[in-house]
């Protein structure tokens, strides 16, 4: 069917139809642009999810959290009574949780943390957190059913390197180096056999690549040393870690073991009040003897470690001597350790000994006029100096390990010289807040 239009009805139908055209241009260019920002018209508007605050794994957007340190002699229901938990309730806890964590072992200084609902005014507690040590939390349920459960933290380790120059103390200069003062200990165990820590001086410098160990963002622990560099008395010494299947060890460049059969001192950190010396006044019975020993100055229960492998001798008490530990290493060496606080458990004659291992602590028993060790050294036999005594070495990289020792070492060797040292003012400057980047 035909259809025809007079003037007014075809400019009407005209004005229509660019109108709708119009409409159609805006809503297509609209879409264009808002669809650019992220947002589609005549669809569902997507709202970003809030993520829900966790402590612990739990969820506390509605709790009160109270933090606090284990005060002392104060127990679980000394903290508990205050949040509204009935005594019955925590008596129950203690007995159901003792496999995970005994209640009555909070320590003193320790942290811990309370959950608590908030109504009409009153807080009462949901959990019990506390942190027996820095790498685990124990948490107590007590808003329903009572019970425990013990989690390890996140352990974040990271790969950290940095020189040093000793300009007092190596302590001194790991602090310097913003670096942990656990690296110590680390530090005197690898190079124990070719330093002496007790002579340690100024200009004496070092290198070192190792884990360090973090949680919450604070340094927990220190984890193998990979690689590290000494120079002391104008002597240089690299050490590299590797283990060849008997358990991981520390070795020269050529492949020589750094750890020699016997420790250089059963302390780990402490300083020489007295030599080995064939005549030197005696403090208490005030005339000139024979010392055939070293005397360790340390403080008042200091734990001793036998200086290599063997089997204990004697463990006993003796008037001059005081608690003493004799262990024979050898058919060559045997070592001795004299005036005790007390001997550690489990070490009597006929006990084997490993490198290390504690046998006893610090103290001033027989005849002694303070806190100290005398360590004495027998060699075929006979009373050595056990500073000079000339040491046997370790086992060395076997045949079948050298090549991937070596490689090891390359790429060791090779980071440690490229580290710089840097002068106490640089590293000042690196720390200081006041720098700002370009």
């Amino acid at each position: 069917m035909k259809h025809t239009f007079t003037l007014p009805q075809a400019s009407a139908l005209l004005m229509l139809l660019i109108t709708i055209s119009c409409l159609s241009l805006f809503s297509c260019v609209n879409n264009n642009e808002t669809a650019s920002q992220g947002i589609v018209l005549n669809d569902t508007i997507s709202v970003d999810k809030i993520e829900p605050i966790k402590l612990y794994g739990i969820t506390v957007d509605s709790l009160e959290v109270f933090e606090d340190k284990i005060k002392r002699n104060q127990n679980l229901a000394d903290i508990l009574l205050k949040y509204n938990v009935e005594f019955k309730k925590i008596n129950e806890l203690a007995i159901k949780s003792k496999n995970i964590y005994d209640v009555r072992k909070l320590n003193y200084g320790r942290k811990y943390t309370v959950l608590a609902s908030h109504k009409d005014s009153i807080n009462t507690a949901t959990h019990f957190i506390y942190e027996p040590n820095p790498y685990e939390f124990v948490v107590y349920q007590l808003k329903d059913s009572v019970h425990a459960y013990k989690e390890e933290k996140e352990l974040i380790v990271n790969e950290r390197e940095f020189a040093a120059e000793i300009n007092s103390s190596m302590y001194e200069a790991i602090l310097e180096a913003d670096a942990s003062p656990l690296l110590v200990n680390k530090l005197v165990d690898v190079f124990a056999w070719q330093i002496d820590f007790f002579r340690i001086q100024k200009g004496d410098r070092f290198k070192v690549i190792y884990e360090e160990e973090t949680i919450d963002g604070k340094v927990v622990g220190i984890g193998k040393v990979k690689g590290a560099y000494f120079e002391h008395f104008s002597n240089s010494y690299y050490a590299v870690y590797y283990d060849q299947g008997s358990g991981t060890d520390y070795f020269d460049e050529e492949g020589n073991s750094l750890r020699k059969t016997f420790l250089r001192a059963p302390l780990n950190y402490s300083r020489i009040s007295s030599r080995y010396s064939g005549r030197r006044f005696h403090p208490v019975l005030k005339r000139y003897k024979s010392h055939k020993g070293t005397d360790y100055a340390a403080p008042q229960g200091t734990p001793i470690r036998s200086v290599g492998e063997g089997i204990v001798t004697e463990a006993r008490f003796k008037k001059y001597n005081g608690n003493y530990v004799k262990i024979r290493h050898n058919s060559t060496y045997s070592t001795q350790y004299l005036h005790m606080s007390k001997i550690a458990k489990g070490i009597k004659p006929g006990t084997k000994v490993k490198q290390g291992q504690e046998i006893g602590y610090v103290g001033s028993t027989g005849l002694a006029t303070g806190p100290h060790l005398c360590y004495r050294f027998w060699k075929s036999g006979k009373q050595v100096d056990a500073l000079k005594v000339e040491l046997p070495p370790s086992e060395p990289i076997k045949d079948e390990h050298k090549q991937a020792y070596f490689e090891q070492r390359d790429l060791i060797v090779n980071q440690l010289d490229l580290i710089e040292y840097y002068k106490n003012e640089v590293l000042a400057s690196l720390k200081s807040p006041n720098l700002t980047s370009e």
